[in-house]
């Protein structure tokens, strides 16, 4: 994922490669991943910003597919031409505005017993790229679909920014216009899952403003930039501070912010409860059905509040 605007750039079909070909190294692995046809469609990562994260497999699936399609091919070119791969298959173009069109193409390849490997500019496919619809098309038509992990500018900010990552929720972009935007992050202001999201730069100080208006000041955040790369920075801190910063320079490169998610509500002592429980109970509601009320909202045992409660009428 090149996490820049997804502005319509041109791409063109390279049909100059071979066409399927036949006798390529197989290990046991890559055949359990073959469906009955012998075929399969596979997803692979590719470098977000450092060309030596690309992996073997990934190395070896560009040799050996009998089709290619990249989001841009001729970033695919320039990209095998670093990793020191001739891609020998067909390359042909899979990006946002063809990838309905194209899925029936790959698809077919796919049913034909040929090997599909589905690139982006930078990461994951189907992640904020192309790729969703090939592989919701493959698993409506039974085909094999698997995997080629490997870098990923989501996880990769996630891991440093310094927020929570047991709990974690990706947003993707944010809306361009304002009105939307400011709605859209109204609905995450209570998300209590940190939350990460792809940004464009020069939108960056207006995304960090509207945050702190929907998620308040002091919200802890990181915006990530250039990952991997030479200048890779992560700036970390509360919003406002990240916001006042992304206003006092002209911030470039590829941009993911994270922001820590919604502080739970304010934790109610016991006796507060019990207070509560024997308040309603002396006003005539049953004892029991109270309890059971007050402890569901509370989060807490309902027989331990029930006990409390009959302590403190005893006293």
């Amino acid at each position: 994922m090149r996490v820049t605007d997804r502005a319509a750039r041109p791409a063109t079909d390279d049909d100059t490669g071979a066409g399927p070909h036949d006798g390529h190294p197989a290990d046991a692995d890559d055949a359990l991943a073959r469906g009955s046809s012998g075929g399969r469609l596979v997803l692979a990562a590719t470098p977000i910003g450092n060309t030596d994260d690309a992996s073997a497999r990934l190395r070896a699936l560009l040799a050996e597919a009998d089709v290619v399609a990249a989001e841009d091919t001729r970033r695919l070119r320039a990209l095998a031409a670093r990793l020191g791969v001739e891609v020998r298959g067909r390359v042909v173009s899979h990006h946002e505005h063809n990838e309905a069109e194209r899925s029936a193409e790959l698809l077919d390849v796919v049913a034909g017993g040929g090997t599909v490997v589905v690139v982006t500019d930078a990461g994951m496919p189907a992640v904020s790229d192309p790729g969703f619809r090939v592989v919701t098309a493959a698993v409506a038509a039974g085909v094999t679909v698997t995997a080629a992990p490997g870098p990923s500018a989501v996880l990769t900010a996630l891991a440093l920014s310094g927020l929570p990552t047991d709990r974690f929720c990706f947003e993707g972009f944010l809306p361009r216009k304002p009105g939307e935007r400011a709605r859209a992050l109204a609905l995450l202001a209570d998300e209590r899952r940190t939350m990460v999201f792809f940004e464009a730069p020069h939108r960056l100080d207006d995304v960090l403003d509207a945050m702190v208006e929907s998620f308040g000041a002091d919200r802890p955040a990181a915006v990530c930039r250039e990952l991997t790369k030479t200048y890779e920075e992560v700036r970390r801190g509360p919003v406002a501070d990240l916001a006042a910063w992304a206003r006092d320079g002209q911030v470039r490169g590829e941009i993911v912010v994270v922001v820590g998610g919604a502080g739970g509500p304010a934790k109610v002592s016991t006796a507060d409860l019990v207070a509560e429980v024997l308040s309603r109970a002396d006003a005539g509601e049953r004892l029991k059905d109270v309890v059971a009320e007050v402890a569901t909202a509370a989060g807490m045992p309902k027989r331990d509040l029930y006990a409390a409660a009959l302590a403190a009428r005893t006293r």
